[in-house]
């Protein structure tokens, strides 16, 4: 959005085009709350609360599973140790967000941190390196 006010109108032309990709989204929230706050007592609304926290919930859940079974299936096909570690850290980092309210920011980068020690492949050998061409002697 940047760089197409940038182009088409200069400093005004990014001004224009950061407000009409902000202020509309804002709007939306605001008066969405703002209507929220007027009926969130009503019975009615609490009842559909109720009842969508657990549906959300479900639908995480199946989302995670579908997330989970490529990874899973490529983890068998590297050997048990690399899927025992896959596992692990899998359990560490939903364990730390959901008891212990970790900030998810800090996770990603430590399980990332964890991925490059743990999984990152062994250095080649001089025996495994590719040799260069033999040149042909004229």
């Amino acid at each position: 959005t940047v760089l197409i006010g940038r182009k088409l109108g200069g400093v005004r032309g990014i001004a224009a085009s950061l407000a009409g990709l902000l202020l509309p989204s804002a709007a939306i929230t605001c008066l969405l709350t703002a209507g929220f706050q007027v009926v969130q007592r009503l019975p009615a609304i609490q009842a559909m609360l109720h009842g969508v926290v657990p549906a959300t919930g479900g639908i995480m859940l199946v989302v995670a599973v579908r997330f989970f079974q490529p990874l899973l299936k490529q983890g068998r096909q590297e050997g048990i140790f690399r899927l025992v570690i896959t596992l692990l850290i899998i359990m560490v980092v939903g364990t730390a967000v959901i008891i212990f309210k970790v900030p998810v920011a800090l996770l990603i980068i430590g399980a990332a941190l964890a991925g490059v020690l743990l999984f990152r492949n062994p250095p080649a050998t001089a025996s495994m390196q590719p040799q260069p061409p033999a040149r042909e002697e004229l």
